[in-house]
């Protein structure tokens, strides 16, 4: 056989061999990938599938409609309103972005703040996402955008909601305001809804205390979207269930006339059914408007409410504390009766000095009242007879007879940011200041001064249960939804009636006599007279240097330095209804502003008597009705 032959087969069995491996190879090869055709297109068809139209669909969250905030009228304090603002597409700025916000800026203002904002949320964002520029438009620069809006490429016009509050500074306190979601918020909550950008919470008064109820459950957006995460079509849209509406026991025209009586003085109101504890007046003065927070609030706003020396931000009917002055002898007075200090035929005699060790004590009128019993003592509002009588009781009933009354703790109003005050005593000296209790601190604490401290809530409370003889206890929630709020246990007060009884008719003294301290500014319609205690709290004393000068009276001083001037009162005086407290700051002077503001107050409410109208509550559902202490 020639040698080529024999080469020619060597070669063909090689060719042969690697043929067959290279065929077998593919074959495996082939195999394997139809082995792993069939499991992701038969056995794994499902998820496959699955994950794809994960990836095609989408489920947006929607902001579900906010509840309102209502009168017990049905009047509504918050609600949501349309939002007119103008969003910016950046892949659809065909003239580029800077461009169209100079077009815009021509037919609307935008700052140079809210400019770069917007530039650094374009630049967070994909680029068909669009931005909002401006909200809140009113109707004519809507309209003159939708004029020009052909020559505005990349422009949207959208109508949307926000939340409102249509009597702003009035209620502020009270309702409160919205806020964008903050990384706090959202660390401590986790409702999905939380995630959402433009999403706002309760950030201050009823809006935060009822955040969740209000707020509401989120809706879903079902939508078909390409590889890049671009809406094309919406498939299916859930609204979500809308928030709660929460009806108060505020009347707001109440609340109003109050808000304006105080005047835009730095001052506190409060009004309140004797009997059930129902707030119907809530004022802290001056307010500020909580629209501002919802949609942006500049550092020029806001630094005008922190500079300003009445503090619209303070809520000071349960947030401030101050001493309550001479409208704590009321509390004096029941611990003597209580005692049995005041017994019939107890007087003391006012020199206008009580002097105690090697110190001595003045009275406000320096010339002294002569003798008085307990009412006289109410009624003129004597210092030495308090100071000896407080001096008899002994702290430690004053202390007992001030919690007995709910003062020194939280009354529980439904509202964030309250204050307990300070019912001072030989425990809390001891365990606070790390002293023991003087004896002389007992005279001082028993006509409001010293360590004692009240909220404008506390003295309300304070002056409804010596209306009522019971330990009522303010509720501003009537319900949330279909669900009342229950009135929480008010039982009789550890008082005789014979002692609360006297306490009243020294109050009665106060206003409806010739010689009480409030007499000048009774109310004279009959019928409708009121029963009160004045009280003045001293913030400085005027100094020796300051009386050199010619500074001799207390209206002389700088306005900050001035005394606090504060009034309690209920009235009819027959059959008790309504109970009021006022403060003002820096405000006691000789016209006792305080005592004309109650007067208006409460002869305002009575006249309209809001307790006697039917109320526009939701049907309740008893059965279901809940509280919160």
């Amino acid at each position: 056989m020639p040698l080529f032959d024999r080469k020619d087969k060597s070669r063909y069995a090689t060719f042969s061999r690697r043929t067959l491996l290279a065929a077998g190879g593919m074959t495996g090869i082939f195999a394997v990938l139809a082995g792993r055709l069939y499991q992701l297109q038969i056995l794994d068809f499902d998820q496959f599938m699955t994950e794809a139209e994960e990836n095609r669909i989408n489920e947006r969250l929607l902001a579900p409609a906010r509840g309102r905030i209502l009168d017990r009228f049905a009047v509504e304090l918050a609600n949501d309103r349309r939002n007119y603002r103008v969003l910016l597409t950046a892949e659809q700025a065909t003239g580029g972005i800077s461009e169209s916000l100079d077009a815009i800026g021509r037919l609307i203002e935008i700052s140079d703040a809210r400019r770069k904002k917007i530039l650094r949320e374009i630049a967070q964002n994909k680029p068909f996402v669009p931005i909002a520029v401006v909200e809140n438009l009113n109707w004519e620069a809507f309209s003159r955008l939708s004029l020009n809006l052909p020559y505005l490429p990349g422009v949207q016009l959208d109508v949307g909601e926000t939340r409102a509050y249509p009597f702003a500074d009035e209620l502020s306190h009270i309702v409160g305001y919205v806020a964008a979601v903050s990384e706090e918020d959202r660390k401590n909550g986790n409702d999905p809804l939380l995630s959402l950008p433009d999403f706002r919470v309760g950030k201050r008064g009823i809006e935060k205390e009822f955040d969740e109820e209000i707020r509401g459950q989120a809706g879903v957006s079902r939508v078909e979207v390409n590889a890049y995460g671009r809406v094309i079509r919406e498939l299916s849209r859930d609204p979500g269930t809308p928030g709660q509406d929460v009806y108060l026991t505020i009347d707001q025209d109440v609340q109003k006339f109050a808000a304006e009586r105080l005047g835009g003085e730095s001052a506190a109101c409060a009004v309140m059914d004797v009997e059930t504890g129902d707030v119907i007046a809530l004022v802290s003065s001056p307010g500020f408007d909580p629209n501002l927070f919802n949609v942006g609030i500049s550092t020029a706003e806001w630094n005008a409410l922190t500079d300003n020396d009445h503090k619209p931000l303070l809520n000071k009917v349960l947030s401030g504390t101050y001493p309550p002055g001479s409208t704590f002898k009321p509390v004096t007075a029941l611990a003597a009766l209580d005692a049995g200090v005041a017994v019939p035929g107890y007087t003391v005699f006012c020199s206008g000095v009580y002097t105690f060790g090697n110190h001595q004590f003045h009275c406000w009128k320096r010339g002294g009242h002569g003798t008085l019993d307990l009412r006289g003592a109410l009624k003129h509002s004597c210092d030495v007879f308090f100071y000896e009588t407080a001096r008899r009781v002994g702290i430690d009933k004053l202390e007992q007879t001030a919690h007995a009354l709910g003062l020194g703790k939280v009354t529980g109003i439904e509202l964030p940011g309250e204050r307990a005050g300070v019912i001072p005593g030989r425990e809390w000296k001891r365990k606070t200041l790390h002293a023991a209790w003087q004896q002389g601190e007992t005279l001082i604490a028993g006509i409001g001064q010293g360590y004692v401290l009240l909220t404008p809530l506390q003295l309300c409370m304070l002056t409804a249960r010596i209306a009522s003889g019971r330990a009522v206890s303010p509720r501003l929630v009537h319900s949330v939804g279909a669900h009342a709020r229950p009135h929480r246990a008010a039982p009789r007060l550890p008082f005789s009636d014979d002692a609360l009884a006297a306490v009243r008719s020294g109050m009665d003294g106060v206003t409806n006599e010739p010689g009480g301290t409030a007499y000048a500014w009774r109310i004279n319609e009959a019928g409708f007279e009121m029963a009160g205690k004045t009280g003045t709290a001293q913030v400085r004393r005027i100094t020796k240097a300051e009386r050199a000068t010619g500074v001799m009276k207390n209206e002389h001083l700088p306005w900050r330095l001035r005394d606090h001037a504060l009034f309690i009162a209920y009235a009819p005086v027959e059959k008790p209804r309504y109970a009021c407290a006022i403060l003002v700051e820096h405000g006691a002077v000789a016209a006792h502003p305080q005592v004309q503001m109650a007067r208006d107050i409460l002869l305002y409410t009575q006249k309209k008597d809001p307790l006697r109208i039917p109320p526009a509550y939701p049907v309740t559902a008893a059965a279901n009705t809940t509280g919160r202490g």
